[in-house]
């Protein structure tokens, strides 16, 4: 198996790099876009940043949005007739939630994109499942709790959902499609000593990755670490020893368990993500990214309420050079590395290129 969370990905879309720069008169289709369908949500995670008041992101997020059927349609036309090569719904709410998604999903399976979701897992059955395992490229699930008291306590959910999160885990796995099924095991100070059992319990039940994450519970770097460092020597040897005894060939645990000193302060002043993996809310305007989603202020790139998202997409280049993140994104960004990386591509003396 390749590098799934490898972040030169982007550098087999030489295209798409070389369009990037603002000299450039050229705008191509982004190579994937995050759709919100809805804002509404069937569990409370306490660490949820779409619903921490603390928080940039999500800060003007209204939860009974969603985006109406008829429109999303549209928009899955319009993303296949631009070329654009992936799709991947998630929240703001729960996907899972949204009304339409069986059909958003039908629609996106007789197309080239590929699609993907982001999930509690919850409400993972039936048709939509099916759709998903044979037609879907991958589903990642997020864990916490270790069992149905801790999983319900985390979730403000009646107990019982872990257990059947777990089944629905199982279930799917059984189907026997092609979809990869991925874990996001997200790390506070309450499962601590609990995860090594979660990991060992999702790969016996079907899982083909865990990702382990630290939350996020401030836009401060230093307020992250703080509260991540008590436990943070523990977590380390407890992810080091689930890698040497249950990593395999067929079972990959991903370590993004670690101090965020990299991911906060910016030195470069546009974003090349932006125009490689937009975000479309459930509020149907257009955002740099989901670490600035439903934020008015600083990750608005426009709004498709009243217009296409193709016409949108290809007018007017100067809207994605609008955010500068030295200024705008000094707050966690997931990206942040790939930027820096093609940044150092693009910036590249050409008079030195074959100097390697």
């Amino acid at each position: 198996m390749g590098l799934l969370y490898s972040k030169t990905k982007i550098f087999h879309f030489k295209d798409k790099i070389d369009s990037l720069p603002e000299s450039v008169d050229k705008i191509t289709a982004p190579i994937h876009v995050r759709i919100k369908p809805t804002n509404v949500c069937n569990h409370n995670c306490w660490y949820c940043s779409y619903r921490m008041d603390n928080q940039q992101l999500g800060k003007d997020m209204v939860i009974k949005d969603h985006i109406p059927r008829e429109k999303m349609m549209e928009i899955i036309d319009d993303i296949v007739e631009m070329g654009v090569k992936s799709v991947t719904f998630s929240g703001g709410g729960e996907p899972f939630c949204y009304p339409y998604l069986l059909e958003a999903v039908k629609r996106l399976s007789h197309s080239p994109v590929k699609f993907a979701c982001l999930t509690n897992g919850s409400l993972l059955e039936g048709e939509l499942a099916e759709v998903f395992a044979y037609h879907g490229s991958w589903l990642r699930v997020s864990i916490d709790g270790w069992d149905d008291e801790s999983y319900a306590a985390y979730r403000e959910i009646q107990k019982g959902e872990f257990t059947k999160v777990i089944n629905n885990i199982k279930r799917f796995k059984r189907l026997g499609g092609k979809s990869y099924f991925g874990v996001c095991l997200v790390v506070d100070k309450k499962n601590v000593s609990h995860i090594y059992e979660v990991i060992k319990k999702l790969k016996n039940n079907g899982a083909d990755s865990v990702k382990i994450s630290p939350c996020i519970v401030s836009n401060k770097r230093e307020e992250n670490n703080e509260y991540h460092k008590p436990n943070f020597s523990q977590v380390r040897a407890k992810i080091e020893k689930a890698k040497a005894e249950l990593a395999t060939e067929k079972f990959e645990i991903f370590d993004a368990y670690h101090t965020l000193d990299e991911k906060f302060k910016k030195e470069y002043t546009w974003c090349p993500y932006l125009q490689i993996l937009p975000v479309i809310g459930a509020d149907l305007n257009v955002y740099t990214c989901h670490d600035k989603a439903y934020n008015l202020d600083e990750g608005l790139l426009g709004s498709i309420k009243n217009r296409r998202f193709k016409d949108f997409w290809f007018r007017d280049k100067n809207k994605f050079f609008k955010i500068n993140p030295s200024i705008h994104c000094n707050h966690h960004c997931v990206v942040n590395t790939n930027n820096k990386l093609i940044l150092d591509y693009l910036n590249a003396d050409k008079e030195h290129w074959e100097f390697v």
